[in-house]
């Protein structure tokens, strides 16, 4: 059987679907091309991430596709219902890379607090001629440990980033429209386990209470921050979206941000991916990274190789 894994996957999920029987193409093939490429090659099953689309006219169009995996949470980008309808088996890794989006909003609250995605960019052009000044403007940094951390989206990523909070030293307050509470355990390098049990609250508390807003939700329909939510914030807030672009209003954030009712915002994810809006690149308030929260080596190990075993279980 033969695996495109036309947005890649690790060499670890490669070795093990090939020690399974399959081949795996690794060829990036563009969106328009895809079609004629699945059918050419006679494909059966395509793993994906972000980037490429699998809709209801690519599965139609494609009689030998048996399955669609997704490296990652999301499976906003594969028209999953009409997959399965069709008897598609339709897979993706929750899980998989958990751990390194948690540690992503950790890394932009962590330099955000401390300023240190401005003094990065001021240092090397004047930190031999104006040190002094620098070294003021950047003294006034908090630090993480006894603030409130509101996390809007309690599934895996939000606990997840509930347990370095808890680590060190957050009050947690999280809101899940299902999620309504969930233990919490933090492994220790000596063996030792401690559990916590944090149950969720109405989203209205987390806007009103938190000093720090973290957003782990799937894509929405429309936003669930926007001027209102903001207005119910702390005035200094801080907003950090690792999420889906198109669930936080970027227009309404720069003026919060402008207007100083918002003091720290760091974005993984834009509304207009992969050409952000200038006035969010440009603006020295914001943390910015290019959309890599689950992109470590680790998680992408984790995932091709939990891709490949429900492959083996599926097709094998």
């Amino acid at each position: 059987m033969k695996i495109l894994a036309n947005d890649g996957i690790s060499k670890s999920g490669i070795d093990a679907l090939e020690k399974g029987g399959f081949e795996v193409i690794t060829v990036k093939v563009a969106q328009n091309q895809l079609e004629n490429y699945i059918n050419d090659h006679n494909i059966d099953a395509i793993l994906v991430r972000s980037a490429t689309q699998v809709r209801q006219e690519l599965i139609e169009a494609c009689p030998s596709l048996k399955l669609i995996g997704r490296g990652g949470v999301g499976l906003d980008n594969i028209d999953v219902e009409y997959a399965e309808d069709n008897g598609l088996f339709v897979i993706n890794t929750p899980e998989a890379s958990s751990s390194s989006v948690a540690e992503l909003v950790f890394a932009h609250l962590f330099g955000m607090v401390r300023f240190l995605h401005s003094s990065n960019r001021e240092m090397p052009l004047e930190g031999d001629s104006r040190f002094k000044e620098l070294k003021k403007a950047y003294s006034n940094g908090t630090e993480l440990r006894g603030k409130t951390l509101g996390i809007i989206g309690f599934g895996k990523i939000g606990q997840e980033v509930a347990k370095i909070a808890i680590g060190i030293g957050m009050n947690i307050l999280a809101t899940d429209e299902e999620i309504t509470s969930a233990p919490i355990t933090l492994d220790f390098f000596n063996g030792q386990k401690t559990t916590f049990t944090i149950n969720t609250v109405d989203k209205e508390e987390v806007l009103k209470e938190a000093d720090f807003i973290t957003l782990h939700v799937p894509t929405q329909e429309d936003y669930i921050i926007s001027a209102s939510e903001i207005k119910k914030m702390k005035d200094g807030v801080g907003i950090i979206n690792t999420a889906r672009g198109g669930i936080l209003n970027e227009v309404d954030l720069v003026f919060a941000i402008e207007s100083g009712k918002v003091q720290y915002a760091g974005l993984d994810v834009f509304e207009t991916e992969p050409t952000p809006a200038v006035q969010l690149l440009m603006n020295p308030e914001i943390s910015l990274t290019p959309h890599i929260g689950g992109a470590t080596k680790e998680a992408q190990d984790r995932i091709g190789l939990e891709l490949a075993k429900q492959i083996i279980e599926l097709l094998g």
